[in-house]
Parts: structure tokens; sequence; C-alpha cells
């Protein structure tokens, strides 16, 4: 059965463009629709006769029943191009599809009827844009309102669109051409083509319009059985469900939607369904994220009265509390003990097992220095250091320079002796930022270094003498970038080249250092500050530092540092460092100040 008696439809028309408007009729019932009005808006429809056309479709949306599951309505309009107004989703009450109408800024361009239509069956008349699906039967219908001949084919369009299940009424309006009309409307063609002399009688056309929208709501005239809803078509009807619920195969009743069943919730623990949709519940002792679908464990560490003496450790039923290594967990389930490790396990010291907090270590006897394994012990092995040289980048070095400086690291490296029981050496460059070329534990042998060395990238820009300081203390003397234990006596040693004033603080750090063992040496060139040099270096700071242009007063280094490190025997003075570290800070110092000497003649600044 036809949605319109469109025989009667024309002679309504007709009726229309000759009689007064008429009060408008009440509102009837009709079966849904998916209707889209397709406005022509190009530059031969003047303003005035735009809002003649914002009132035909004003009139026509105000007399249905229009809803999400009565009729839904959408608008576009077209010129050169293809705007959407609204789709068919977007509102589901008059109020607000009046709004929006009033809204229209016309495009006032070209006449590109075509591609309006491609636009209405490509995108308009889709589920996503608001269309019910083709299984419920819901008509389809395009009104095409135009004043002019379209600029592009329109046949072929619309036919394709005719075919995709959209009835398409075309209604021409003073200039409209006819050929066109007709090529676009759905047949038969005098029921759904309409030419109206001017913008002045298609708003009384629109007062008739509603008249053929109306009729006959067969879910009042017999006993649906729908549980539900009701939805009355055109000469039939259907039932729909409320939301959270599915229509079962009878096509009457309804069952509540198992939202959890497909396993798409992303529920990390539990999905538990409600009427069509779901929520994510957590097991015992978890609660829900913001994203509502994972879980975290509740802290009850936390809430700060577990009682632990050392470290507590949350758990889904509460908390437990856990001792550090080399403690025991004591009855009461809170205090610590701690465990002779010496006495407890097989510690394999060759000579002495200490026990600390929680761990333990091996010495070894005065004279004697522990291997790398932290177990046996040797003689002192000469010249064995942890060295790592901090090489200043900044602009003021100049590149020519900086390849010199490269130079004399490698001339260093060559006089040790280097290996991961022996020397281990680390390289720093800094500027305005700090860089680790290589840690202690990188290479473990002279040439991997001296290679390395020689691809170090000149840095420039500032002198960041204070930040470079703070990183040889925290990261290039750490273990975890190979520098040996405290406890094996190997000597740790920072050599600072610098040609200019530190652009921070310095004073901070270079304490730092020295304090944690670190003997430091402190070289300028060129710029470099005395004050700067002095606070960097070490105890007798005299020895421990040179500032000269050509290196010259480097020659006197040598002298007085075995007998300030190093007492000499019989005077009477308690030596304070082992045998093992004086050999090898003597050792290191005798071949850095050789290289400052050859040098000399160079001056690299």
């Amino acid at each position: 059965m036809k949605l319109l008696p469109l025989a009667a439809f024309l002679l309504l028309v007709l009726t229309a463009l000759e009689a007064r408007p008429k009060p408008a009729a009440l509102k009837c019932r009709t079966g849904p629709l998916d209707i889209v009005f397709v406005i022509d808006s190009s530059r031969s429809v003047r303003p005035f006769e735009f809002e003649t056309m914002r009132r035909f479709m004003i009139d026509i949306i105000g007399n249905l029943d229009v809803g999400p599951n009565a009729t839904r309505v959408g608008v576009i309009q077209y010129s050169s191009q293809v705007q959407n107004i609204f789709s068919l989703k977007t509102f589901f009450t008059r109020a607000e599809m009046e709004r929006a109408i009033n809204s229209i800024v016309p495009l006032a361009q070209g006449t590109m009827t075509g591609l309006a239509i491609q636009y209405a069956m490509n995108v308009a008349f889709t589920v996503q844009e608001g269309a019910r699906p083709p299984h419920k039967k819901i008509p389809r219908i395009a009104i095409i309102v135009t004043d002019g001949r379209p600029q592009d084919r329109v046949s072929e369009v619309a036919a394709h669109a005719r075919n995709a299940g959209i009835e398409i009424y075309a209604v021409g309006i003073q200039r409209a051409d006819m050929n066109s009309l007709r090529a676009m409307a759905s047949p038969p063609l005098e029921e759904h083509v309409f030419l109206v002399e001017s913008f002045e009688l298609i708003q009384q056309f629109g007062k008739q319009f509603q008249d053929k929208l109306c009729g006959v709501d067969m879910c009042m005239e017999q006993d649906h059985g729908c549980q539900h809803s009701c939805v009355s078509t055109p000469s039939s009807f259907y039932c729909e469900c409320h939301p959270g619920y599915q229509l079962n195969v009878d096509g009457k009743t309804c069952s509540p939607i198992d939202a959890c069943a497909d396993g798409r919730h992303g529920c990390e623990h539990h999905c538990i369904s409600t009427r069509g949709t779901y929520s994510c519940r957590c097991r015992a002792g978890y609660h829900l994220n913001q994203d509502k679908r994972s879980c975290t464990m509740i802290d009850y560490c936390s809430f700060g009265n577990h009682s632990c003496q050392h470290d507590c450790v949350s758990i889904p039923a509460g908390h437990r509390c856990r001792c550090r290594d080399g403690f025991m967990l004591q009855h009461d389930g809170k205090s610590c003990r701690a465990i002779d490790l010496c006495n407890g396990v097989d510690h394999g010291c060759e000579f002495k097992c200490v026990s600390s907090e929680g761990s333990f270590h091996c010495v070894c006897p005065e004279g004697q220095q522990l291997h790398a394994d932290g177990k046996t012990c040797n003689k002192c092995g000469a010249g064995h250091v942890d060295l790592v040289m901090v090489i200043d980048g900044s602009k003021s070095v100049r590149p020519q320079n900086f390849e010199l400086v490269k130079q004399f690291v490698n001339r260093i490296v060559d006089l040790l002796e280097v290996s991961p029981d022996g020397t281990r050496v680390g390289l720093v460059q800094y500027s305005s930022r700090v860089r680790t070329e290589f840690p202690l534990n990188k290479y473990h042998s002279a040439e991997e270094i001296k290679e390395a060395v020689m691809k170090m990238e000149y840095m420039e820009k500032g002198t960041m003498t204070g930040l470079a300081l703070k990183h040889m203390v925290e990261h290039s003397f750490s273990e975890l970038e190979g520098a040996r234990p405290l406890s094996h006596n190997v000597p740790r040693i920072g050599l600072v080249f610098t040609d200019g004033r530190s652009q921070d603080d310095i004073s901070e750090w270079a304490q730092r250092a020295k304090e944690s063992g670190i003997v430091m040496f402190a070289v300028g060139v060129g710029k470099a500050v005395e004050e700067e040099l002095r606070a960097i270096a070490s105890e007798p700071v005299e020895q421990h530092f040179s500032y000269s242009a050509d290196f010259t007063t480097m020659t006197n280094l040598v002298e007085n540092f075995k007998l300030n490190i190093c007492p000499e025997e019989g005077r009477g003075e308690t030596e304070i460092r082992s045998p093992c570290e004086c050999e090898a800070l003597v050792q290191f110092q005798t071949n850095t100040v050789a290289i400052l000497q050859s040098l000399t003649e160079r001056n690299i600044l």
C-alpha cells in the first residue's frame, strides 16, 4: 500500500495554490517515517524566498508525530556543495528542529542537485546518521525543493537512490526545470512531481502536505500483542522493546539483554549486566579505577595503622609486615631482628666476614687488597684505580683545541693498566648539560677506551661545572656504572679539566665529592678561575690543582704528593690511607703530570 494517496496529492496542491491559508489541522497519528528535506540554497534563491522555504519545512514538521520511535527528520541544503543542517538522529522535538531551521545560512552558490541526492543516499539515510535499519521497513522519504535547473546530472544518481529504497518527491518552484524534476522523482510521476508557481505559494502547499502523511494507526486498530511497545507502519505494525531488552523470536515478547555475554565489556574482574548495559565490579580487596573497568588493590598500608617496624605490604585481605634483607620477622608479626649473615651463610671470605645491617662484606689484612670477587685477597695492584675524567666541552674550548684535549685523555689512558680487575676509566663531557661518554664498566681495554674517546663529539654551549660534579658524584662513581665498592679499597679519582668560569655554583658538589672519598684533581687553563679550581681540588689543595696557560706550574705537583698522601717511614706519623691506595694514587699522579708537562709546548688553549 502506498504511503501517500498521491493521486489526490496534486489536487490538494493545486487547490492550495488558489485557496487562502487555513488554520492548521489537528495533528494526526502516523506511522514512523524517516524524512530528509533536500533544500536548494543557490544564489538564484533570494533571501525572502528562502524564508518561505523555512516556513514550508517548519509547517510540515509542526504537524508530524516526531520522536525517536515515531517520525525522524533531517535537513540538508545544497548549492555548489552540500551542507548537513541536522541528521535523522540529531533532534527528536519540533522545537529543536525549528531552531535549527531558523539558523540556516544559505550557501548562495551553484545548483548541484545530483551531488545533494548522492549525499542523501550515501550519508543522510544511513543507520549511522539515524535512519532505521531496512528490516524495520520504515519508509525513507526525500523531499527535494529547488527553483532552477541542476548544473550536474541527476538521472543516474536519482535512479540509484530510488533503487536503494528512497522515495523521492521533487517540488519545483517558479523557474524549476520540469524535465529535471521528472528525472528525479519516484514513479508514478504524477504523484511525486509538483511545480509551484512562486515561493509565496510553497507555504500554502506545505500546509496541505501533512494530510498526505496521515494514515491508520494499526496499533490502535487491532490487538497487537506487543509486550512493551507497538510501532505503527503503513498497513501494518511491529513490536519494539524498552531499552535494555531485545525482541524474542516470536516478534512480540522481550528478554533482558545480557551486555556481558559478548565478552567485549573489558572488565578486569567481574561484569554485571543490568537492563541492556553493564557495570564492572572488583573482587574483595580491590577498588574500581576511574576508567570503570580496571581494578587496583586497596593500599591498606596507606591507612597508617599497620605498626610494622620495617615494611608494610598490602594484600587483598588487608596487610602484612615484612623485614628488610638481613632481618627476621618476630612472632608479633610486626617487629624485626637482625640476622648474623656471617654465621648463617657460607660467606666465602678468605680472611674475615663482617656482618652489617641486612648484609655482610669481606675484608682483607692490612696491606692486602680485596679482589673484584669481593672475597679473596691479594697484594696491592700497582696503579689500580677507578678514574673518571670530567672534560669541559664548552664553546670557549674551540673545536681544534678539543681534539688536543682528546689526545691528552688518550695519553693518560696509554699509561694505565686497564682491565676489569685493574684500572677502570669513565669519561664525562659537559657544557650547558652533562653527558656520560662512557661509564667505568663500559670498556675493558685501553684500545677500546681510546677509540671511544676519538669518536666523542664536541658539545659546545655553556660551562655548568657544578652540574657536572653533581653528575659525577651521583652517577659516575656508582656501583651501577662500574665503581668498585669502597670496601675493596680501590681509589676513586676524579680529574676535572676546564678552561673557564663555571656558570653555576660548584662549591656544594665539590665538597660532596671529597666527602664521599673521591680524590679530586682540578686542571684549569686559559680563563679558568683559580678560586673554583681550589674549591674542586682535594687536600692538600696545592698538590691537587694546576692553573696555567701553558701547564708550566704542573712540574711541582709530583714532588710533595707522596709526602702528603703517604708519609715516609720513620716520621712517626699515622698513615690515613692503605698502602694499596697510596701506591695507586702516586702512580696515577706521576703519569698525569708527565703528560701535562709534555703538552706544555702545544699550548692547547
